[in-house]
């Protein structure tokens, strides 16, 4: 973690040496706020950091570690909120806000940083697997709120299926890394296991990048992390139109609340995914809640009806009999 530890002025990185060796594995975020302790989020509880609060100095510290003394080089970052360091850790940045027109143009005077640990847990996404592959992949939405591992767990998907997992063969695997995220690329080398069949497109635009992986490596499955935009609603559309399997990822609490984004009425309406993993947001990253077929029944866990029943509630449970896939 000598990454995350070299972005800090030498007496807080002591500090956090010493309070994290032995721990990293399971710490999701450190919390960087000027004139408040520091915030250390483990998988299942927080800490604060005895000791010296960061002043203005530790913070311009940190910022001249992120753009190596340069923040010129940090533009885009600075308008998108975030920058993706080495290992794929993404540093979230917070403060006073410059705006031109109504847009974004910088954020000033940072004052409050994340730093998101990018951990790469290896078989995490074996649980998974059985649901979304049925004799083929099946076009896959992995949908949790923040913190729920969904960055993990599409990385071990990949993994797994570059790789070839149990008995299923390996096939041809296309990431699309705009945050460099999933694969924590350096000069373009994954610096996180993705599987031996699978290619990276790093620090790309998903939807440019989507059909530049198409027509250049001819992936069997394309994988993007964090959906949202029409343009990549577009994208994936016309991947799928391609032949090729998509499982990708969106921030969102429940299927319910999903429909209701107008951006994403296209992949609904013409049925994209044939399954729909909800993370869960009360557990340890990387927990499955439900996971949805496309008829929206619920297919990991036990019928709780008699056989041939049906229930068409307003919600998305319907039971055994109901168009299983």
């Amino acid at each position: 973690m000598e990454e995350i530890l070299g972005l800090f002025p030498e007496n807080i990185r002591q500090t956090i040496y010493k309070t994290l060796k032995g721990r990293w594995g399971t710490l999701q975020e450190i919390r960087f706020r000027i004139q408040q302790p520091i915030e250390l989020i483990f998988d299942d509880h927080t800490e604060w950091l005895d000791g010296k609060r960061p002043d203005k100095n530790d913070s311009i510290f940190v910022l001249n570690q992120l753009s190596e003394f340069s923040l010129y080089k940090m533009e885009d970052e600075l308008r998108e909120g975030y920058v993706t360091i080495e290992g794929g850790h993404r540093i979230g940045l917070s403060g006073k806000v410059n705006t031109v027109h109504g847009h974004v143009k910088a954020i000033q005077h940072i004052t409050f940083f994340n730093i998101r640990i990018a951990s790469e847990k290896i078989g995490a996404a074996l649980p998974f697997m059985p649901y979304i592959y049925k004799n083929q992949y099946l076009s896959t939405l992995l949908i949790g709120p923040p913190q729920t591992g969904k960055t993990t767990l599409i990385r071990d998907i990949a993994r797994l299926i570059g790789s070839g997992w149990n008995r299923t063969k390996a096939h041809k695997v296309g990431i699309i890394d705009e945050r460099s995220e999933i694969g924590g690329s350096k000069k373009g080398l994954p610096q996180h296991d993705l599987g031996k069949r699978t290619d990276v497109m790093d620090a790309c635009p998903k939807d440019e990048g989507m059909m530049m992986m198409i027509r250049s490596m001819s992936p069997e499955v394309l994988i993007v992390d964090e959906i949202g935009t029409e343009s990549d609603v577009q994208a994936l559309m016309e991947a799928i139109n391609a032949g090729v399997i998509v499982i990708c990822s969106i921030h969102g609490d429940s299927l319910e609340s999903l429909m209701k984004r107008p951006s994403l009425q296209p992949l609904f309406h013409q049925q994209i995914f044939q399954r729909f993993v909800l993370l869960n947001g009360q557990a340890k990253p990387g927990q499955m809640h439900h996971i949805y077929n496309q008829t929206f029944e619920n297919i990991n866990q036990k019928p709780r009806c008699v056989t041939n029943a049906v229930d068409w509630r307003a919600s998305f449970h319907r039971d055994h009999n109901a168009g299983r896939v």
